[in-house]
């Protein structure tokens, strides 16, 4: 027989994933073949044991509940009947269906599975399996408590995360209205330069053919203008002032472009959703991205036949941003790995096989689908599909599972808030119906979809 023993606590803090291992256990057996008075000595001793796990052999036969035992010593005759006689007896009594929790079950798992039992069995103790052969008693008193607390904790971990997302999308709100600020006073200046670009390029070649006609009409120039066209360089003149009026005319469309998709992302809280070209938002985000991607990171599109979506572009464009943006910080990730490792390849012996150098790569695809398979959805349904896939280190199989989790990031303290993926999840799925799809496998790369209704 052994002496009851309750264990102590691991010290470790609550958590949403605490298991029941991790609460105060009762060890307590005793074999089925020994006196009911055993029983009744144990629960003297022991006031706050729930229970006693019943033997035979050493296998776990039962579990013998200690409301039971003394409902069943307070009936007429009940201390004559079972406390002389051995416990099988008694058993046929108080039997107690058995089922055996692993000890890494979750304590909110186990406390639903100890609510829905019966009225007559809804406190008796939890047979834990700590290690192979190794059982404790769990009282469920003490787990409805712990219960009681993750959900006190879970109910503060939410309101937290409810307020850092509207901190966030204050921030976001803050951005958009600051960023269209500032793209409506610069767009102010670069449509004036737009505007008048072409008349200077006019200009430019109407002076150039008006000196060429006094040239030809007054081919005697006189020594002065001979000395003041060498001075300027003339001739140069004549060839670099086209490509001049070409670059500045080149450079005006540019900033033009990445105005529009600074103004395009500035409308993260749009009320309506309006028709977009959606080819434009993915241009404009990567106009913003471009000085990321200049670091070597060559950009494939393969855009498809779309007609304009009817959608939130702005916080669309925020979705696209931040895949793509963590796809370059995955791939430059192992571009300095490369660069540290290129004086190594370059120590190779002449003669020996060189690999590929690797290049690294994102590849945006888009196209119409139909039947993407999942239940929820009308498979005959038409969808948009937006593919972003890098060629990058990939993800194992466990950060897949949280990827878009709140508060959820792989990158180093102070570089990443884990909100990024959360917020982008809820844009595609509450905002706009869709879905947000993670297709990725370690060393091979990892493909974001976004698919939106095509309505």
């Amino acid at each position: 027989m052994n002496t009851p023993l309750s264990l102590t606590t691991p010290t470790r803090s609550l958590s949403l994933e605490s298991t029941i291992q991790e609460l105060p256990l009762y060890e307590c057996q005793l074999d089925i073949h020994c006196l009911g008075i055993d029983a009744a000595e144990i629960f003297e001793a022991s006031p706050l044991l729930p229970g006693i796990i019943l033997t035979d052999q050493d296998q776990i036969l039962g579990l013998l509940y200690k409301e039971k035992f003394l409902r069943c010593m307070s009936r007429p005759y009940g201390l004559a009947l079972f406390l002389k006689r051995p416990l099988t007896i008694l058993y046929e009594f108080a039997a107690t269906a058995v089922r055996i929790f692993p000890g890494d079950t979750l304590i909110v798992a186990a406390a639903q599975h100890a609510l829905q039992r019966p009225q007559e069995s809804l406190f008796e103790p939890l047979i834990v399996e700590i290690e192979p052969n190794t059982y404790r008693l769990l009282d469920v008193h003490q787990l409805l408590i712990t219960q009681s607390q993750i959900h006190e904790l879970a109910t503060r971990l939410l309101r937290e995360q409810a307020e850092e997302q509207l901190i966030q999308a204050e921030k976001m709100g803050s951005l958009g209205r600051m960023v269209a600020g500032i793209a409506h006073e610069i767009l102010n200046p670069i449509n004036f330069i737009w505007g008048n670009v072409g008349y200077l390029s006019n200009y430019g070649k109407d002076l150039l053919q008006l000196v060429s006609a006094f040239e030809t009409e007054l081919p005697q120039l006189s020594a002065k203008i001979e000395q003041l066209k060498e001075e300027i360089e003339f001739e140069f003149i004549q060839e670099d002032l086209p490509q001049i009026i070409d670059s500045v005319t080149l450079g005006a469309d540019r900033l033009r472009k990445i105005v529009r998709g600074l103004h395009t992302f500035s409308h993260m809280d749009e009320s309506t959703q309006r028709p977009a070209d959606l080819h434009e938002c993915i241009d404009n985000t990567l106009l913003i991205l471009n000085s990321r991607l200049k670091q070597g990171i060559e950009v494939v599109r393969n855009y498809g036949d779309l007609p304009l979506v009817s959608c939130y572009s702005g916080p669309l464009s925020q979705v696209v941003m931040n895949i793509i943006g963590n796809a370059i910080d995955a791939l430059m990730d192992i571009v300095v790995l490369e660069k540290t490792m290129a004086s190594s390849r370059n120590l190779v012996a002449a003669g020996s096989v060189q690999t590929q150098a690797w290049q690294p790569r994102i590849e945006i695809t888009t196209k119409i689908c139909s039947g993407i398979g999942d239940a929820r959805f009308d498979q005959t349904a038409r969808w948009v599909s937006i593919q972003i896939a890098d060629n990058g280190p990939g993800m194992s199989p466990e950060i897949q599972k949280r990827v878009f989790e709140t508060f959820f990031t792989t990158k180093a303290p102070g570089k990443g808030t884990g909100l990024g993926l959360a917020i982008c999840h809820q844009i595609v799925t509450e905002k706009h119906q869709g879905q947000l799809n993670l297709r990725s496998q370690e060393g091979a790369g990892t493909e974001f979809e976004i698919l939106l209704p095509l309505r």
